[in-house]
């Protein structure tokens, strides 16, 4: 059993205060699961399992609650007979239509505390803004790191790296034979592509969707825009507007499907509008959608590395400066960080490539080249971590 620790951290603190707990992620990334570890933590503080209420509605159970109005009605019969507090527990809530009247109105006439799940990262939207300013707090799961992969797997085996390389770490996938795991792979993207992008935004060009995620994964670690992609598709004979392409670009970011990282401009320090670079939630999706024979390990590594440090809290984007680029210049309210990621430092050409871009960096902000290297190729105050070093132990880089 993993205890997925980073997120609990954060949620045993937040137990029992009044604000709503809202968890989001991908599909199949654990936040079921995450709701199931909260629930027996609840339990070891002495809360009854009859004050406890899960409702998950992609569950048969609860297909038919479509709406607030036949949630409330629900409630209302699940609590009738409780007179103390009680822990409410919404998995997948997007699903029911105007969901946010029914949360404001249960913390107004209940003694409760109330945790959400979805798979959309715009659940926080509408009314649940509006009406509850600064009684919410966003847990933003992800799947398996590299950690809890192997605590999983109940090892230190750093060689198990291939496996996760190759499948990713959405924590189902585990469980499955080999030729099984690509199967799943596939088979989750579509219910993705059709269970949150094509039902829920009407979305009639289903080719088009399917080639904008691919070329958004041939292009992980690239810069691009709305209309580079409508260019390039000018080149294969469809057309389509900068605004269709930015309009599924958004409805993607939303299904938690892909990330955006703007651009920072390190010397004007302010956000540049155009050229973003995309990530994919779990890098397994690379195999899956394009072959082994199509995917390049030095982008997936990076991607990787973008997803930990989404883990571990930090705001990320591109840095540039002086022509160059920073892969990922990364900030906590306390702390700024520059990174470099490549897959092997083989030669000097390949180092003078990876270090330069952060010598030209003049504050005192540290810096990090992240490779698979296990010679330590730290110079100039510049420190050379490897990447399973990195992937393994918090204390490296938190």
């Amino acid at each position: 059993m993993v205890e997925r620790e980073l997120y609990m951290s954060k949620i045993r603190r937040l137990i029992d205060l009044d604000i709503i707990k809202v968890i989001t992620g991908v599909r199949r990334c654990g936040k079921s699961y995450m709701l199931n570890l909260i629930i027996d933590e609840l339990q070891k503080r002495g809360v009854n399992k009859q004050d406890i209420f899960l409702i998950n509605f992609d569950s048969i159970k609860y297909q038919n609650i479509k709406n607030s109005n036949e949630l409330n009605d629900l409630i209302l019969e699940l609590v009738k007979e409780v007179k103390g507090k009680i822990y409410l527990f919404f998995d997948e809530i997007q699903n029911v239509k105007n969901w946010e009247k029914s949360i404001t109105a249960y913390k107004i006439d209940f003694d409760c505390d109330i945790y959400i799940t979805g798979s959309n990262s715009n659940l926080l939207s509408g009314e649940l803004v509006t009406h509850l300013t600064g009684r919410y707090m966003e847990i933003k799961m992800y799947p398996f790191s590299f950690k809890e992969f192997l605590d999983y797997k109940q090892s230190d085996d750093i060689k198990l790296f291939d496996e996760y390389l190759k499948y990713g770490g959405l924590p189902f996938i585990f469980s499955l034979s080999p030729e099984d795991k690509l199967q799943y792979l596939n088979d989750l993207y579509y219910s993705i592509i059709y269970k949150d992008l094509i039902s829920r935004y009407e979305i009639r060009d289903v080719n088009l969707l399917e080639r904008l995620v691919l070329y958004i994964i041939n292009n992980i670690g690239n810069t691009f825009s709305a209309k580079s992609i409508s260019d390039y598709l000018k080149h294969e004979n469809i057309k389509v507007s900068n605004k269709t392409i930015y309009n599924y670009l958004v409805y993607l970011e939303n299904a938690c499907l892909i990330s955006k990282v703007k651009r920072e401009d390190l010397q004007g320090k302010k956000i540049l509008k155009f050229q973003e670079k995309y990530y994919v939630v779990d890098h397994g999706f690379n195999q899956a959608l394009l072959g082994k024979n199509n995917m390049n390990e030095g982008r997936v590594l990076e991607n990787i590395v973008y997803n930990e440090f989404l883990r571990r809290g930090y705001e990320v984007t591109v840095g540039k400066i002086n022509g160059y680029e920073i892969d990922f210049v990364c900030k906590k309210p306390d702390k700024t960080i520059y990174v470099q990621v490549s897959y092997i430092l083989g030669n000097d050409n390949t180092i003078e490539r990876e270090f330069r871009p952060l010598l030209k960096i003049n504050d005192n902000y540290s810096k990090y080249v992240i490779s698979l290297d296990q010679l330590d190729f730290s110079r100039q105050g510049i420190v050379h971590l490897n990447l399973l070093d990195f992937l393994t132990d918090y204390e490296l880089i938190l």
